[in-house]
């Protein structure tokens, strides 16, 4: 479920910056590759590039927060794992 719900989340990134990059003057193609494979991240730059630059960094800053919460949680799992051995 969690893993539709990513591409489900990384497509309407895409759509969004694919309409959006043409009413800025931005290559759509590139944007469009960009937003469907790292999502959020890119969502983040384009908008700290298009001017909106609060609410890019905002979402920026959540994101690493996240990537950064989400490798201690599989660091913690995977020491857990071998602490019964």
């Amino acid at each position: 479920m969690e893993f539709s719900l990513f591409w489900v989340i990384n497509i309407l990134i895409t759509v969004y910056l694919v309409i959006d990059s043409k009413k800025q003057s931005k290559n759509p193609v590139l944007w469009g590759i960009m937003g469907f494979l790292f999502g959020i991240i890119t969502l983040s730059i384009y908008l700290i590039r298009t001017d909106r630059k609060i609410l890019g960094w905002i979402l920026l800053v959540l994101a690493i927060i996240f990537m950064l919460l989400f490798i201690l949680f599989i660091i913690a799992i995977l020491f857990m794992s071998f602490s019964y051995l």
